[in-house]
């Protein structure tokens, strides 16, 4: 309202300007006619005398200035060279005498032309406009002068008529200004301060306020994304919770289940020939623990951003085998098969083999525990021309659509009854989508309710003029090493990386060969 307010005083001070300077003008163009007209007319009445000088026929001339002055509102006189009035008219100021004009006056209106705002004459008492013009003789002498007079009032009474229009329209379209831009503004600050109030209730710890959204413009954009935030504060929020609730149940179960154990086994409760048994259990315990605080440790360097690669050249399908054979007793258990890996061949990557252990461990992990008794585990690993893509599909229950897009979201769980996944954290998918991307990869997941759950992700390959400068890529990877079953894969894990099956066998038979001789 302050720049509208500056704008209509800036306006209303530009039509002063011009209104002064349009009146001015036209008054000027005005005396300017008339005085001209009377030049004009006794110069051509003039009649020279014997003393040299010139006569003109007064009564005409007198009659005919006494018309135009009450036309124009001004006065008109005649004067000689010295400045003495020879006759006049003054209708405007209502002189009784006539005037004496000032030399200066005199002198300019006979050289050519006179404008001024001053008084011509001691005789006026106010403020007037006058305009002065020459009587030209045929010889082009000019022996008097013809002035107009009028009062700078009228000029005045314009400028103040213009300007109180002026204002009364001001006024009106500054209230009407006032009200649309008061509503307007309303209409912009209500949503925001529904945000500022939604803000204050949510930092309550009043999850549930959300803020209307009445537009699609930016400020209901806005609104949409304040929303959109408070769900994702929410969901962090909710999950949060869960998550301590489980690191709290995850923490006390196996130090509870240790610390019984071992007092059982101090103070005897537990005989001396079981005791290997329960030390066995505690064992495990104490390994969900570490699994635990691994993945804490892990949440804290992605957190901090220091999680960093130790990249380097290694067999990804050696590490899928190792990490198979982590789970040897459990497929056994649950009767699983295990399919692709008669189709797996040496795929060599280059990532941190340490990383990538982790998210094949994780993935297989969760297969293992979501297959169902007598179903399968499929794996596949395929070499593409930018990519080495590894997909680890399992049956079982899959994942329902609402879990799907959440799935990588840290501390989620699908399985909230924890009926299958009872160490699980939350935090396994999460950090297996950290690492891959921090690989320069993706991992995508889709899942058929009741049939499978299919894990697919890849690792991006290096330029070929990163190949080329690299001096240790002389590994045979051109020989392929299969599996039928979880037994061949634990041969193959046990070859380092660079031989073959052929290339291992070759060596035994030398080692024997040596031993004999």
């Amino acid at each position: 309202m302050v720049i509208v307010l500056i704008s209509f005083i800036l306006l209303g001070s530009m039509m002063m300007i011009f209104f002064a300077s349009y009146w001015r003008g036209e008054k000027k163009d005005l005396l300017s006619q008339n005085a001209r007209t009377v030049s004009n007319y006794v110069s051509g009445s003039l009649v020279s005398n014997e003393d040299g000088g010139y006569n003109f026929d007064q009564g005409i001339s007198q009659f005919f200035i006494e018309t135009l002055s009450k036309n124009i509102d001004a006065d008109i006189f005649i004067t000689d060279s010295r400045g003495l009035v020879v006759l006049g008219s003054y209708s405007n100021s209502k002189m009784l005498i006539a005037p004496s004009v000032h030399k200066e006056a005199i002198e300019k209106a006979m050289t050519d032309f006179f404008e001024g705002d001053s008084a011509v004459s001691e005789s006026y008492n106010m403020k007037v406009y006058s305009i002065g013009v020459p009587i030209i003789t045929e010889k082009g002498q000019a022996i008097g002068a013809v002035f107009a007079v009028t009062s700078a009032k009228t000029i005045n009474e314009f400028q103040n008529e213009a300007m109180r229009i002026f204002l009364i329209a001001s006024m009106g379209a500054f209230a009407a200004t006032l009200l649309i831009v008061g509503a307007f503004s309303y209409s912009l600050v209500k949503p925001l301060r529904q945000m500022s109030a939604a803000a204050r209730r949510f930092g309550a710890g009043d999850f549930s306020v959300r803020v209307p959204v009445n537009s699609t413009d930016e400020i209901g954009q806005l609104a949409v994304s304040f929303n959109s935030m408070i769900n994702s504060l929410t969901n962090s929020e909710e999950m949060r919770r869960s998550f301590i609730a489980n690191v709290s149940h995850e923490l006390k179960t196996p130090m509870t289940t240790i610390a019984g154990f071992i007092d059982g086994i101090l103070d005897g409760t537990i005989p001396e020939n079981r005791q290997k048994e329960y030390l066995q259990i505690v064992s495990e315990e104490i390994k969900r623990l570490s699994r635990l605080v691994k993945s804490m440790l892990d949440l804290s360097k992605i957190d901090s951003g220091e999680m960093k690669l130790n990249s380097v050249r290694f067999d990804l399908t050696k590490t899928i085998f190792t990490t198979l054979l982590t789970f040897e007793k459990s497929i056994e258990k649950q009767n699983i098969e295990i399919r692709g890996l008669d189709q797996i061949s040496p795929q060599f990557i280059e990532g941190d083999p340490d990383l990538i252990h982790q998210v094949v461990y994780n993935l297989v992990e969760n297969a293992v525990k979501f297959t169902n008794q007598n179903g399968y585990i499929y794996i596949a690993v395929s070499d593409g021309i930018d990519r080495t893509t590894v997909v680890i599909e399992n049956s079982g229950p899959g994942i329902s659509p609402e879990d799907i897009s959440m799935i990588f979201e840290r501390f989620y769980k699908t399985d909230k009854s924890r009926s299958r996944d009872k160490n699980g954290m939350g935090l396994g998918l999460y950090i297996v989508r950290t690492i891959i991307k921090l690989h320069g990869g993706e991992i995508n997941v889709s899942s058929v309710q009741g049939e499978y759950c299919r894990f697919e992700f890849y690792i991006p390959k290096r330029s070929e003029n990163d190949k080329a400068r690299d001096n240790t890529g002389k590994i045979r990877d051109n020989i392929p090493r299969k599996a039928n079953s979880v037994k061949d894969a634990k041969i193959i894990a046990d070859i380092p990386n660079g031989d073959t099956i052929g290339d291992k066998e070759k060596e035994d038979k030398s080692t024997d060969k040596n031993a004999e001789e």
